[in-house]
């Protein structure tokens, strides 16, 4: 997990290649740094191969965190799944652009792609941009991308209930995370992610 300081700029290439028949399960997590630019490049180069990502951030303040995901398919019969999520309060600015790339002989080849945002002031800005490079037939590729705000009747819900307003946001916020969450086979890690995403609740 990316927990730098609030005055850290953090520049970073990661790459995974996974080979035949091999599975690859990639989480990440991104809260700290003043301005973070990360590529993480997913390469399935042997047949049968299977890659997973599951990400997520949340800025505050001023911070700009830019990801850059790339799902290479580059051998028959892989598959990729990848799932990010975000939230944004203060001033702060994400830019997600993600890409499934099927090689010409990577045929039969499942790609999943999806990024979801939740930004929570009106000053903070989510830009997403998911893409497709497909050289091959018979494969199957979906993605997709949506930003959205807290949804009121939600809120609204929670309070009629005797939630009080600052912690119903918290619970639906931790809604918003919990599949991210649900990905994550390592109790520990999980708990750790959650902890985090608490804390910079409660900077909200």
């Amino acid at each position: 997990m990316q927990s730098l300081g609030s005055h850290d700029w953090n520049f970073t290439h990661e790459k995974v290649s996974v080979d035949r028949d091999a599975e690859v399960d990639w989480i990440f997590g991104a809260l700290g740094s003043h301005l973070t630019k990360n590529f993480s490049d997913l390469n399935l180069v042997g047949q049968g191969s299977t890659g997973k990502m599951s990400g997520f951030f949340f800025t505050n303040g001023n911070q700009h965190l830019d990801h850059d995901t790339q799902q290479n398919h580059l051998a028959p019969n892989t598959t990729s799944d990848l799932l990010f999520k975000g939230a944004l309060i203060g001033e702060s600015r994400s830019v997600w652009q993600g890409m499934i790339y099927v090689a010409e002989n990577a045929s039969k080849t499942d790609g999943y792609q999806a990024n979801r945002n939740l930004v929570l002031s009106e000053k903070a800005r989510a830009d997403s941009i998911p893409g497709l490079e497909i050289l091959t037939d018979d494969v199957r590729c979906t993605h997709g991308a949506t930003v959205g705000k807290l949804d009121p009747d939600q809120v609204f819900y929670l309070e009629s209930r005797g939630i009080p307003r600052k912690e119903a946001e918290k619970l639906i916020v931790e809604g918003f995370f919990d599949p991210i969450m649900q990905r994550i086979p390592f109790e520990g890690v999980r708990k750790r992610f959650q902890n985090a995403i608490e804390q910079k609740m409660n900077e909200y």
